[in-house]
């Protein structure tokens, strides 16, 4: 039976800038990253759809957590913004230096009817907050039958 999962991750993004430069000033390895011009890797079924290749339109330095079984949001968000939290400075230099945005994406993948809490609490806030980063939560419901 599949379970409901859940994937938190921060991005730092912008047209163009030097992705070893803010790994290094951050001290934090990304889990992905890309840059700008960057082909758009497609599955072999949008291949075949679209023989048109796709680029990125800008760079993004991201530190995220994989799809995990969960019930409690918090716990990804804790797992991304533990090594982020004391760099609320190092971010904010790094964003008026390269132009840069961020965001917190959320996203759940909700399986037979089983939600997960999604409570921020005052530190995950103030973190956002002092780096003025938007939360994108996405929330998908796979569709499910009562026996």
């Amino acid at each position: 039976m599949d379970k409901t999962r859940v994937k938190v991750y921060f991005s730092l993004f912008g047209d163009e800038f030097p992705i070893a430069y803010v790994t290094e000033s951050l001290g934090v390895e990304p889990t992905e990253f890309c840059n700008k011009g960057d082909v758009i890797e497609r599955s072999h079924k949008q291949n075949v759809l679209s023989k048109k290749a796709h680029f990125r339109k800008e760079t993004a330095w991201e530190l995220g957590t994989d799809y995990q079984e969960s019930y409690d949001v918090k716990e990804q968000m804790d797992q991304i913004l533990e090594p982020l939290k004391n760099k609320a400075a190092i971010i904010n230099q790094l964003k008026t230096k390269y132009k840069l945005e961020c965001k917190l994406f959320i996203v759940i993948i909700m399986e037979n009817g089983d939600t997960p809490g999604l409570y921020l609490n005052n530190e995950q806030n103030e973190f956002a907050n002092s780096i003025k980063a938007e939360f994108d939560i996405d929330l998908y419901a796979n569709s499910y039958f009562d026996d």
